[in-house]
């Protein structure tokens, strides 16, 4: 929001030697961000005149038109010549006030002005536009002066142009609307530095009456409580906007586009009420405003066509919508240049639907900025009679005597604050005439009286015996204050949060870490020691996922938790597990140029909990019961922490020393296997066999257990799903819930022989649907308690083994702890090994 010091001082009395700096404090410690204060009169120096146009001359044989000008500027060059200056702008003709700066001045950015020869010409400074001035960002031509404009040339431009003033830019939360306004502005400032306010939104205007100014229908009064508008008939279309209107307008960043129009945004600049103006003779029949039918259609001004939701809120006449209510208005009913009937609307609008209708379409219009964060109901009326004053003032017409005001405005709900709770919550002691007067000053009506405990919710917590309360109505420009927590910061702010000591409280001793989080990291380092990178994707995703993961119809990962109040509606489920968005933030680097690619994430995903009702509305004004907190939980969905990996390419690098390896299903298979060891699970407890499980390969799937729990897979993506994605062939992932692993157990030392090893290979022949853990673990149990470490080395498949048969070699270390092994010792432990082995899975040595 940017708003000029003059047009604020029309509302309340600025001493005239304010510095800017104490400005900006006062609307600091008001909890207004400050973006900038800026004196427009030193961001240009040198000499800025007013000049008259004598003559044009066009040149020719250039790229583009130019024009060598002949432009009176006084005496301010020194010698009362016409200053001759070359110029690309075509919106001025002989005749015609520009401004003008000469050589010596510097524009806004440095950009020095000299006198120059450019296309074969002398030119001797620049005739401005205001973007080159620093007013707005208007390059379409130069600045053209008013006809009425007193200035002669020679005089000083500033005044003129609006460079005499000081524009001060905030930036405004979400929860003060009513500061978008420079009403809003200057009563912020009265409160702060304790001068007047005349408030702009109680000037006095006419009521509804019998006969409406224009037919019109409201049949969703709660997202649309109030609807008033007013025609005016015979106004002047040639009428221009007022020099002084499209001064505040460009400073403000809002583009002048024709006198109506241009009065409606000055109003909801000035007052905060959005408006919109209708072309009466554009309008087929009366206005309904209601909700959109699904699929309807309507042009917005911007030119574009937009299909609308059930949601969205429109004003329609017989043709159809018109306009999409609180937005932006329609094409069919806009005001343009042959207009001469002239229909004020202005409304109070539900800022949820259209918060939400803005961003659906992507429109972030003005209007819907202000209607989103709370507009004054109270404005409608008020707003009308300044817009028709203006029109009929500057382009003459006659209003209707018809006034329109459709009201089902609620009254603001009374809050009930105990009047010691700004001082129990803030540490500071507010007396109880304090509280008062610093509510009433932002408009609060108060009742002071003693409620007993338990007869209000705002008296919880406080002594026996009843407590003083005060029951407050908000203001109706302050739909922000809704519980007793908001008034206490209200009483806060406007007392100076300088006078909040600063205590910090005292930290209680800490015990660490937890062990999920030392897991959490844990698996964290070991995945990126082995040289995957960590991603951090968003938890949305689009319904039409679980198709392209192929998931079956009833796979618990299908229900998806939706969001009430999603980022966009492309993406409203929250996910169900991490490979989807994982897998798109991998196409994304393909995308931009990456081969070999390893990424993971750790990350909660969502599992809705179906039946378990509504959760129970708990305020503001006390701290929620443990049966309270109990019951909220139970209905929030279940969120697992997962790990996923992903990876494409080559696991190891080609280059001058030889080809290199790609990634594949092993190497997902070994990453979960990294996340268990990293999660300190005994390797006697882990698990790996084969599986088949979306969205994996059925061929190339590995499920990952740990005392005999499924805690996750891993291998190749099946080939329809990589092609569904986009995604390169032999792709592998791994997701591992990492909520489901126990505990890690207590580690006993190591005994750690200092005795040799005995070191012993053997080649065991199988049928190849054995699994090769299986074996291992038959090999351990056989061996005893002399085998120290067993591990697979080689996988060998021929037909001298024999059709479905293969060869699992293995090596075997053997050690005692307290002497040096036999070789009949060893081998002894070999052969019952392999002899157990052989009972469980028929397995024969090879060779032998």
């Amino acid at each position: 929001m940017r708003v000029s010091v003059s047009w604020l001082r029309e509302y309340l009395d600025l001493p005239a030697d304010l510095p800017a700096a104490d400005l900006e404090q006062a609307l600091v410690d008001l909890g207004i961000e400050v973006e900038s204060i800026v004196d427009l009169r030193s961001t240009v120096t040198g000499a800025l005149v007013v000049g008259e146009v004598l003559d044009i001359e066009e040149l020719t044989g250039f790229k583009k038109p130019i024009r060598f000008c002949r432009v009176d500027v006084g005496a301010a060059n020194g010698t009362g010549e016409p200053q001759e200056i070359v110029c690309g702008a075509r919106n001025f003709a002989p005749g015609d006030r520009v401004v003008v700066i000469l050589p010596g001045g510097v524009l806004p950015g440095g950009f020095a002005i000299g006198a120059r020869k450019t296309y074969g010409r002398n030119s001797h400074g620049m005739i401005c536009s205001a973007k080159e001035l620093g007013l707005g960002d208007d390059h379409s031509g130069i600045i053209v002066l008013p006809e009425d404009t007193p200035a002669k040339p020679g005089d000083d431009a500033r005044p003129v142009v609006g460079l005499d003033d000081v524009v001060v830019e905030v930036e405004i939360t979400p929860d003060r609307g009513y500061a978008l306004s420079v009403r809003g502005i200057a009563r912020e400032l009265a409160h702060a530095l304790g001068v007047p306010f005349r408030d702009p939104g109680l000037a006095p205007a006419p009521g509804a009456t019998a006969e409406p100014a224009y037919p019109v229908q409201v049949r969703d009064t709660v997202g649309c409580d109030r609807f008033a508008a007013r025609l005016v008939r015979g106004v002047d279309p040639t009428a221009q906007t007022p020099g002084w209107m499209r001064q505040r307008l460009t400073v403000a960043g809002v583009r002048s586009i024709s006198l109506p129009v241009d009065i409606t945004n000055y109003v909801m600049l000035e007052l905060g009420q959005p408006m919109h103006a209708f072309d009466a003779d554009r309008i087929t029949g009366p206005l309904v405003v209601r909700r959109a039918a699904a699929g309807e259609k309507v042009t917005t001004l911007d030119g574009v066509a937009r299909t609308l939701t059930a949601e969205d809120m429109v004003i329609c006449d017989d043709t159809g919508p018109v306009s999409l209510a609180a937005v932006m208005g329609g094409e069919t009913s806009e005001v343009v240049a042959s207009t001469t009937d002239v229909l004020f609307e202005a409304a109070h609008w539900d800022p949820v639907m259209v918060g939400r209708t803005a961003r659906r379409h992507k429109l972030f219009s003005e209007a819907a900025k202000r209607w989103e964060r709370g507009v004054d109901p109270a404005l409608p009326l008020v707003a009308i009679e300044r817009a028709v004053g203006l029109l009929t003032a500057h382009a003459g017409g006659v209003a209707g005597a018809e006034i329109l005001d459709l009201d089902h405005v609620r009254p603001p709900a009374p809050v009930a604050l105990p009047v010691d709770l700004p001082s129990r919550r803030v540490g500071v002691a507010y007396s109880p005439e304090r509280v008062v007067s610093l509510l009433e000053q932002v408009g609060c009506h108060v009742t002071r009286g003693v409620d007993r405990l338990g007869e209000d919710p705002g008296t919880a917590g406080v002594p026996a015996g009843g407590a003083d309360v005060l029951t407050v109505v908000p203001p109706s420009w302050r739909p922000d204050l809704t519980d007793p927590a908001d008034l206490v910061e209200e009483v806060v702010r406007l007392d100076g949060y300088d006078r909040v000591p600063s205590v910090l409280p005292t930290a209680p001793p800490g015990r660490g870490l937890t062990w999920q989080q030392r897991r959490r990291r844990a698996v964290a380092r070991s995945l990126a020691e082995r040289g995957y990178v960590e991603v951090l994707a968003h938890p949305f995703v689009a319904g039409s996922l679980a198709d392209l993961l192929g998931l079956p119809a009833d796979d618990p990962r299908r229900a998806a938790v939706r969001v009430a109040n999603p980022l966009s509606e492309e993406e409203p489920l929250l996910r169900t597990t991490l490979l989807g968005p994982l897998l798109g933030i991998l196409r994304r680097n393909l995308g931009r140029g990456h081969r070999d690619l390893a990424l993971y994430e750790i990350g909660a995903v969502f599992h809705p909990r179906p039946g378990v009702g509504a959760p129970p509305a708990m305020g503001v004004d006390r701290r929620p019961t443990d049966a309270e907190f109990a019951a909220a939980d139970a209905v929030v969905p279940d969120q697992p922490r997962h790990v996923a990996v992903v990876l494409t390419g080559d696991v190891d690098p080609a280059g001058w020393w030889g080809a290199g390896r790609p990634a594949g299903w092993a190497d997902a298979i070994e990453a979960g296997r990294a996340v268990l060891a990293a999660a300190d699970q005994p390797a006697d407890r882990v698990e790996v066999r084969a599986a088949e499980h979306a969205p994996w390969h059925p061929g190339r799937c590995a499920e990952l257990l740990v005392d005999g729990v499924v805690v996750g897979h891993a291998g190749e993506l099946h080939p329809a799903v990589l092609a569904a994605l986009e995604l390169p062939k032999r792709t592998s992932a791994m997701e591992l819930d990492l909520d489901a692993l126990p505990a890690a157990p207590v580690a006993p030392a190591p005994t750690i022989s200092g005795f040799p090893p005995a070191l012993i290979d053997v080649a065991l022949v199988v049928d190849e649907r054995v699994p090769a853990a299986q074996v291992q673990q038959a090999l351990v149990e056989g061996a005893g308690e002399l085998l120290e470490g067993v591990r697979l080395f080689d996988v060998y498949a021929s037909e001298q083994l024999g059709a479905g048969r293969r060869s699992l070699a293995y090596k075997l270390t053997f050690r005692a702890p307290d002497r040096t092994l036999t070789v009949e010792e060893a081998v002894a432990a070999r052969d019952a090994a392999v002899a157990r082995a052989a009972e469980r899975f028929g397995a024969t040595l090879r060779g032998a």
